[in-house]
């Protein structure tokens, strides 16, 4: 503790002067957030959500749409090769390419979304 002489109108004493220790700072509220978030999280874990693959889209008129059969090319507005949309909950998830995988489709997923948009996605 360092003692200065400071002067107060009314007497002449000593003031002591201790120096100040500053705990961390966080933002308000932001307390134990981290940890409340995950186990929030952890309570949607096992809810199934439903999840699509977007291959393309087109419009048909009604009388083409009726002469289809087993066969008929339905031409979508997307490229071989490029990639296709993954969607959960009709939001955008993922981006990938279509594999088959023991004679069935498949989604390898080339690009994700950051968790932070994922999970906001998911609600």
């Amino acid at each position: 503790m360092e003692h200065v002489k400071e002067f107060d109108t009314n007497e002449n004493a000593e003031i002591p002067i201790q120096s100040v220790q500053f705990s961390q700072l966080t933002q308000p509220g932001t307390e134990g957030v981290k940890d409340e978030g995950k186990r929030n999280l952890d309570l949607i874990m096992d809810i199934s959500v439903p999840v699509s693959v977007e291959l393309g889209h087109t419009n048909m008129l009604v009388k083409d749409i009726l002469t289809l059969s087993q066969g008929s090319i339905v031409e979508l507005d997307k490229i071989a090769g490029t990639p296709v949309d993954l969607f959960v909950r009709g939001k955008l998830l993922a981006q990938g390419e279509v594999v088959v995988v023991d004679e069935n489709f498949g989604l390898k997923i080339t690009n994700i979304c950051g968790s932070e948009e994922r999970v906001r996605n998911l609600g």
